[in-house]
């Protein structure tokens, strides 16, 4: 857990130009706060301790109002700017190197359910973000969907299907007037 937190405090420095040292983003940054808290939850989660993972996991959203299920998996150098509003859900995949920004979601698209109308539970639900990913403010990223390798998802953005590898998805595209 550890080593996974030292990758975590090189990609808050490295990717915010607002990072003077490491202890100022282990103790003042939110996302780091969440994370940290995240890393121990996802490792009760896995021992079958989830309602001592779902506690700390709260313990965090509380303070820094970023929810991630302990479930969720997540690679190492995370960064999450400024982080108000993230939600990130149990089935979610985040591969290494990945940056979002504030009011992100990584959620489910619906919820199925059995003959009788149950929740079905445990199914995958949330997308999978592979490695080098960049994820912009207010972006909504539903459903059991593969966000590809060094894509960029631009704000305020929703998306509900497969984005191929290096791809850069934004609502509108900037055009010269002509004439």
């Amino acid at each position: 857990m550890r080593g996974l937190i030292i990758t975590d405090l090189r990609a808050a420095f490295v990717g915010d130009p607002a990072a003077r040292n490491f202890p100022e983003i282990l103790i003042g940054y939110p996302g780091m706060t969440a994370l940290i808290h995240h890393r121990l939850a996802h490792i009760l989660h896995q021992l079958g301790a989830r309602l001592i993972a779902s506690l700390v996991a709260e313990i965090a959203h509380t303070r820094t109002g970023i929810d991630v299920h302990p479930g969720a998996s997540i690679g190492s150098g995370f960064f999450i700017d400024h982080g108000t509003g993230v939600v990130i859900g149990e089935t979610a995949v985040i591969g290494h190197n990945v940056r979002i920004y504030q009011a992100v979601t990584v959620g489910a698209r619906h919820f199925p359910t059995d003959g009788e109308g149950n929740l079905i539970k445990g199914d995958a639900r949330h997308p999978i973000v592979e490695d080098g990913v960049v994820i912009y403010a207010g972006a909504t990223i539903l459903g059991r969907i593969t966000i590809g390798r060094g894509s960029t998802i631009g704000g305020n953005v929703w998306v509900t299907h497969d984005v191929p590898s290096n791809s850069i998805v934004t609502q509108a595209t900037a055009r010269s007037k002509q004439g």
